[in-house]
């Protein structure tokens, strides 16, 4: 999985340069540079979709269990890794999932949490790709483009039906084997049996109230990230009307979506771009700097949101190894002298997911003693 993920990042990064070059370097900069404070406004729209995104995910948990200020925050921590790190692209809600557990919710209904909110931005993209493919049809007829989507679309539909029935009774195996497939047995503990796991899915769906809110909230957040086209091309002189922003915003995140074993869509976002802005009479150069205000606003959230990462894990580690030491220190005043040629005990590690999505390394605890016994052998 790790060498085809760089392989995947080597060919769009590839695809980028090429595209780049074959457009102009110095046009592109043109353009991006006058885009001038729209690019902050991107930024701060992108801010705005994300924490909206964040609400999303608090509605599918039952009521009180979760804390908004946690779901926004760790959302944020989702954005940055599965946007910044060389990770596919849905790294980034293992680790909010693994994170959420860490916040007084039980790890079963975390993990739970992250599929059933991934199937509500699944269901709610579907939607918005729909919706940008009727006024796509509307606008500009049924051209190559308009028919390429429709083809994708009659691809997602099933892909997005099997995705929801693993989640139901006959998933039971399937979820077991991918979760021992991504993350090893010891670190899918941090998400509870996957029982228990099916229980909290039963509890989530069975919730039909939550279930639409969470859905309409999406699709309004699929709706504030159109602000991000219709700015950039304002600020860079084509005013596209909202219609026509929409299109373009709908059918790139469908474009994103299907690429989304490259991290970041290095190449397939760009290509995307200037293929939905050539509909328009927008400039590939116009496209390209599109992409880079866009990647301006990936930059502008992932990092806030890796900080955030880094401190929430500094902090777990630290409760962790104070957890540890007063743990021994309680043995060791219960029973004085009783911690000579014993073992250690394994200081436990923030459950990770494998090589890929983990924080750091797990260490293992070192023998006291060893000498001791060393001596008494010799």
């Amino acid at each position: 999985m790790k060498r085809l993920t760089t392989l995947a990042s080597i060919a769009g990064l590839c695809t980028v340069v090429g595209l780049f070059m074959s457009s102009g370097l110095e046009d592109v900069s043109a353009a991006v540079m006058s885009a001038g404070w729209g690019a902050a406004l991107v930024v701060v729209a992108r801010l705005a979709a994300v924490a909206w995104a964040g609400l999303g995910w608090h509605i599918v948990f039952p009521a009180g269990m979760a804390r908004l200020g946690d779901c926004v925050s760790l959302r944020f921590v989702r954005e940055g890794i599965n946007t910044l790190l060389p990770v596919a692209t849905v790294g980034g809600d293992f680790v909010g999932a693994r994170l959420m557990s860490k916040r007084g919710v039980p790890g079963a209904m975390a993990g739970a949490s992250m599929f059933v909110d991934l199937m509500t931005q699944a269901l709610t993209q579907l939607l918005f790709t729909v919706i940008g493919l009727g006024l796509l049809v509307l606008i500009a007829g049924d051209g190559p483009i308009a028919r390429t989507v429709a083809g994708g679309l009659a691809v997602a539909v099933p892909a997005l039906g099997a995705f929801y029935l693993i989640q139901r009774r006959a998933g039971h195996r399937i979820i077991q084997g991918l979760m021992t497939r991504f993350a090893s047995g010891r670190e899918w503990r941090a998400f509870g049996a996957i029982d228990q796991l099916y229980d909290s899915l039963r509890r989530m769906y069975g919730n039909h109230g939550r279930f639409v809110a969470a859905l309409a909230i999406h699709l309004v957040g699929w709706v504030i990230g159109t602000l991000e086209v219709y700015i950039c091309l304002h600020f860079m002189g084509y005013p596209v009307d909202f219609a026509q922003a929409l299109v373009i915003e709908s059918l790139a995140q469908a474009v994103r979506g299907a690429a989304f074993a490259v991290p970041g869509a290095l190449g397939a976002q760009e290509g995307g771009l200037i293929a939905l802005c050539g509909l328009f009479n927008i400039p590939a150069e116009a496209a390209l700097a599109l992409s880079l205000v866009k990647r301006f606003a990936d930059l502008g959230v992932g990092v806030p949101g890796l900080l955030l990462w880094h401190r929430i894990e500094a902090k777990l580690a630290a409760e962790t190894a104070a957890e540890v030491a007063a743990e021994s220190a309680a043995e060791s005043a219960a029973e004085p002298g009783a911690g000579i040629g014993r073992t250690a005990k394994l200081v436990p590690q923030p459950a990770t997911l494998g090589p890929f999505y983990s924080y750091a390394p797990p260490r293992m605890g070192s023998r006291i003693g060893d000498g001791e016994e060393l001596k008494k052998c010799a």
